[in-house]
């Protein structure tokens, strides 16, 4: 376990000295993205950051599913290349009253599923037995889960006469860190399909077969659209080797937001906003009464992926939410095997603009200024009852501006 990147950090005071206004100096983020410890577009966390340094990103948010395993090589690579590191995790809860009246969270197809993230993890992770038994329960589960799934493609392939097998152990070695998930087992299976068949042709042959019928729709080099295929057509339900997720896959949101205080995070509810159509969930569609349930369960902070929005949309959104002194992160996730820049841009493929900008780099400041405080055994940006000291947030961003630049310079 690597130490704190805090170890030789200066006094709140000498570091507030340093620096100049946050507004002189926006610097730019990416607060969420996977890493190969979940499903990742990235071969290596080392690639992260040097995308990142050649696209001038000075800070980084790591944000896998279910895992801290990443945090070691996350935290040595951000020593190493002077970008501030944000220590984060990401969950899939179960809000079972709400799967009961049908109510889509941020999951589009699944009612009272809920993603959902923490922010600014202290780190080294310190976790009681408890927390890491409820932890490894859901990671075992997913793995169980996925272990099913490679059981049943394995006898749909070989109804097919394709002589292709796959074991969850190799299928781990060769593409996972410690979970192995559904979209391993698409890029799996699609490389296997691409060594097996050389052309083209022959390709698509395949894959109508395997598909029960069903024409591919993309190009046999568009690694991200056939992989969405497969996953469409036989890991989803109604496919060949849907597996159906238990609910001991899922915590309780209760549980989720339990275990992320417990580990010194902030919670924080990824919003998933409008789709192409303009769409938005049951959940979502009513600003006002979003603030209010977030509010209801102690949920101060929000974090959005710009490039699956419209940018006027996204702009409403986040300033209302800001106005009402919420902490709010932008990332762009990088959980398909597209490798999209890491710099974030809107979904019309522009820039966020400098007010967008700023309220995510401000988001990630107050994140900075927890991790620090939490570095040094202090309260942060929650108190002892886990309610946020929103009335201090700009107390918080001056400060994580501060930790920053600090580390950056």
């Amino acid at each position: 376990m690597s130490e704190s990147i805090f170890k030789q950090y200066p006094q709140e005071r000498k570091l507030l000295s340093e620096v100049l206004e946050v507004s002189e100096n926006i610097l730019p983020v990416n607060g969420h993205f996977h890493t190969p410890y979940s499903f990742s577009a990235f071969s290596e966390i080392i690639q992260v950051f040097e995308m990142a340094e050649e696209e001038g990103v000075k800070v980084l948010g790591i944000n896998d599913f279910y895992t801290t395993d990443g945090y070691v090589e996350f935290n040595r690579q951000a020593k190493k290349f002077n970008i501030f590191p944000l220590f984060n995790i990401e969950f899939m809860a179960l809000q079972k009253d709400l799967q009961a009246e049908g109510v889509r969270v941020n999951d589009p197809n699944n009612p009272g599923r809920t993603y959902f993230s923490g922010k600014g993890l202290k780190y080294p992770v310190e976790m009681n037995a408890k927390m890491l038994e409820r932890l490894l329960s859901v990671q075992d589960e997913s793995n169980r889960q996925t272990a099913e799934m490679i059981e049943k493609l394995n006898a749909w392939l070989k109804e097919l006469g394709e002589d292709i097998n796959f074991s969850f152990d190799k299928m781990k070695a060769t593409y996972a860190k410690n979970l192995l998930r559904e979209r391993h087992i698409a890029k799996a299976l699609r490389e296997a399909i691409a060594a097996k068949y050389t052309s083209e042709e022959q390709q698509k042959a395949v894959w109508e077969k395997i598909f029960s019928g069903k024409e591919p729709k993309s190009a046999m080099d568009d690694f991200a659209g056939l992989e969405n295929e497969i996953r469409g057509n036989l890991l989803k339900s109604g496919g060949k080797a849907f597996v159906a997720e238990d609910d001991k896959a899922f915590l309780s949101l209760e549980q989720v937001i339990d275990l992320i205080t417990h580990a010194g995070g902030i919670p924080c509810y990824p919003v998933l906003l409008d789709n192409p159509k303009g769409e938005f969930t049951d959940f979502e569609g009513d600003y006002e009464k979003l603030y209010q349930s977030l509010l209801a369960k102690n949920v101060y902070s929000l974090e959005l992926i710009p490039g699956r929005n419209n940018p006027e949309i996204l702009e409403k959104f986040v300033n209302f939410f800001n106005d009402k002194g919420f902490v709010i992160t932008f990332g762009t996730e990088h959980n398909t095997p597209k490798l999209d820049p890491i710099t974030i841009f809107g979904g019309d493929g522009k820039e966020l603009s400098p007010a967008m900008k700023k309220i995510g780099y401000e988001g990630a400041c107050v994140v900075a200024a927890h991790q620090y405080l939490l570095a040094s055994d202090k309260e942060g940006f929650l108190d002892a009852t886990g309610k946020a000291k929103l009335s201090e947030r700009d107390e918080f961003v001056a400060l994580g501006h501060a930790v920053i630049s600090h580390f950056v310079k």
